[in-house]
């Protein structure tokens, strides 16, 4: 299994990212989805998930209103709009699969078995 994700890069305050994230050797539908953040010197934190269908989303209280997240089941894609972004969202971006029986979000870090690389994002002011 491999999670692939992309997009990460230098924006300043109030620009707009788009993530992506792509799955490999997963039975993609089968996987609820979330994008998680670590910025240096905190603790990964849930920034959105995604039910396994997307019919279901959630969104901390810090992104809510400006991050998007969506995915393609056709595609085996995850994907996180970030839009009107701030330098508090400076941190390290991950996507992560969490294996789910039920159409659900999945919020806490230990249930998600498979994670990306980690893409950068940086925020100026």
């Amino acid at each position: 299994v491999q999670l692939q994700a992309s997009g990460g890069g230098l924006v300043q305050s109030g620009g707009s990212l788009r993530l992506s994230c792509e799955a490999a050797r997963l039975n993609f539908d089968t996987y609820a989805m979330g994008w998680f953040r670590q910025a240096r010197g905190k603790e990964r934190e849930l920034v959105a998930g995604i039910s396994n269908s997307g019919g279901t989303t959630y969104y901390a209280d810090a992104v809510k209103g400006r991050f998007t997240i969506s995915r393609d089941n056709a595609k085996n894609t995850v994907t996180l709009q970030m839009n009107t972004l701030e330098p508090e969202d400076t941190a390290v971006y991950y996507c992560a699969a969490a294996r789910s029986r039920r159409e659900q979000v999945i919020r806490p870090h230990y249930q998600y078995r498979y994670w990306g690389q980690g893409t950068l994002v940086t925020v100026s002011s």
